[in-house]
């Protein structure tokens, strides 16, 4: 039976301009299906995606669910989108505060970072998990690709790992270039805690997560590593490296076989 793969990815062209991340976004979902894989795609609904442009539509019966973060509910929406030239369908993630009033993605037009970007971080990876549970879709693996889905594996090893869904799935972080320039601020632990996804658990962390925080956090509680580009951050593929992890060592360009062993031999 063909594996199943959950892509959690924090850019997806065309829905979003072109990036080393957008275009894997894009790419390697379509050669995991054409490989035999079954997939779902996730992304947050940014705020410069154009809806019309991409014929989004919201998807009622998954949408509805308020997400409780820092004591605050928030909504979740779904909506889905097929990308023209692949046909893969992709479910976004949105929310009127965190994601529809923004004009961009994780900054401002001044290029300054939002000061919620940790709260949209766990309302995304939350949304995702508690939509693919509504799908009934149980994935053998999920692999996330940017740092938005970083909090995913700490979430599948302790607040989900008792649901169905994903009690035998197997964890993947792509490791891409630094993506933050500050951090995700003071209450970010503590909008962490959920189910049991305890605040003590993050005591080995620092109490600010910057990028290379957040990436520790995310290869700690993941189960493969993927050098996904030429310039990673190389201390972070080191102490993958260290914790005895498997780790795909950056393939190059023609990428989709080593992808596809590396699946298969998780």
């Amino acid at each position: 039976m063909a594996k199943k793969i959950l892509f959690i990815n924090q850019e997806i062209a065309p829905y979003v301009p072109d990036s080393e991340m957008s275009i894997m976004g894009r790419e390697l979902p379509q050669k995991a299906q054409e490989n035999g894989f079954e997939i779902r795609t996730f992304m947050p609904k940014w705020g410069n995606i154009n809806e019309r442009r991409g014929q989004l539509h919201e998807v009622i019966r998954l949408s509805g669910m308020n997400l409780i973060i820092d004591d605050t509910d928030h909504p979740l929406i779904i909506k889905v989108a097929s990308i023209p030239t692949s046909h893969i369908q992709v479910y976004f993630i949105d929310n009127d505060d965190y994601f529809m009033k923004r004009a961009a993605m994780t900054a401002d037009e001044t290029g300054t970072e939002y000061t919620d970007n940790g709260e949209r971080a766990i309302f995304f990876a939350r949304g995702v998990l508690e939509t693919v549970k509504k799908l009934r879709w149980t994935p053998d693996v999920i692999h996330c690709q940017g740092w938005m889905g970083a909090v995913v594996p700490f979430y599948i090893k302790t607040a989900y790992h008792d649901e169905p869904s994903f009690t035998n799935c197997k964890v993947v972080t792509s490791l891409f270039h630094n993506q933050l320039k500050t951090n995700l601020g003071d209450n970010f632990k503590q909008c962490l805690e959920f189910r049991d996804a305890k605040p003590g658990m993050l005591k080995p962390y620092k109490d600010k997560f910057d990028f290379m925080e957040l990436g520790k956090f995310a290869i700690d509680y993941s189960d493969g590593v993927v050098e996904a580009g030429a310039e990673v951050n190389a201390d972070l593929l080191d102490y993958a490296k260290g914790k005895q992890l498997p780790v795909l060592d950056y393939p190059g360009e023609e990428y989709a076989e080593a992808y596809k062993t590396f699946y298969e031999d998780l």
